[in-house]
């Protein structure tokens, strides 16, 4: 079985076949850039351009990074505003003449990492963080998945993501030392809060995760996401295949 997966992120969009059973990608990626923030028809469009590419007309999951209820996008803080409060679900659905399964992007993320990725078989308190062009969260427990929005903590008077995300490391030409000191900072907080036995850390930079993590100190352990940057992918190709993050229903006597 396969679905396409699709990743939202703040620079690109990128979309893949995946191998439900495995997680593996099937066919090579396609990323399209988006160095302008998209408006919702343009972001539609985009996606409807990736299905066609596949020549694909089965289930479509789409990770973005923002608060998702159901079938409604309510937040998009690295986005084009006009995200906020709209059928996301629809929109694309329509665009590309699919089913569309909406999630936040580091849920799916999480999803993918704890199905076939480095929190694969574990199923004590897990947190991950995907580090971009914001900061995407989640955390793990059990087997479910639960989206969160620790981006968005307050940290030294400002969103934290403004002193942490990777897209910050790179504008501000920090080293690899002082931007890790940040993300021990931040991790620091995150303890406190939700005192997670394992950090997976995920986005594009988890690829080079061997120049910071020496400066990252965390009481748990802390790895790199297996799948990297197609974590994203592969948990939103999860989602349209009916494996979001959250217990299942409950069935019916």
């Amino acid at each position: 079985m396969k679905a396409l997966g699709i990743d939202i992120g703040g620079s690109a969009v990128k979309g893949a076949l995946v191998d439900l059973e495995t997680g593996r990608l099937v066919a090579e990626r396609i990323r399209t850039a988006t160095p302008v923030s998209l408006s919702p028809a343009k972001m539609a469009a985009a996606i409807a351009d990736i299905a066609r590419q596949f020549k694909w007309s089965g289930p479509i999951g789409v990770g973005f990074p923002g608060v998702i209820y159901g079938k409604k996008i309510l937040t998009a803080a690295n986005l084009h505003p006009g995200f906020s409060g709209i059928d996301g679900a629809s929109l694309f659905a329509k665009a590309a003449k699919c089913p569309v399964t909406l999630i936040n992007d580091a849920a799916a993320a999480a999803t993918a990492e704890m199905r076939f990725g480095a929190g694969a078989g574990f199923t004590g308190k897990t947190l991950l963080l995907t580090l971009g062009t914001g900061v995407g969260s989640a955390i793990g427990y059990h087997g479910v998945v639960v989206p969160c929005e620790f981006g968005h903590l307050p940290l030294r008077g400002r969103s934290a993501e403004k002193r942490v995300a990777a897209s910050v490391r790179k504008a501000r030409n920090l080293t690899w030392k002082d931007w890790g000191r940040r993300l021990t900072e931040y991790l620091a907080i995150l303890e406190l809060m939700v005192w997670p036995e394992l950090i997976i850390i995920g986005g594009g930079v988890s690829a080079k995760h061997r120049k910071f993590f020496p400066f990252v100190k965390t009481r748990a352990r802390m790895v790199p996401a297996a799948f990297l940057n197609e974590a994203g992918i592969v948990g939103a190709a999860l989602a349209a295949a009916g494996a979001a993050p959250g217990p299942r229903p409950a069935r019916r006597k």
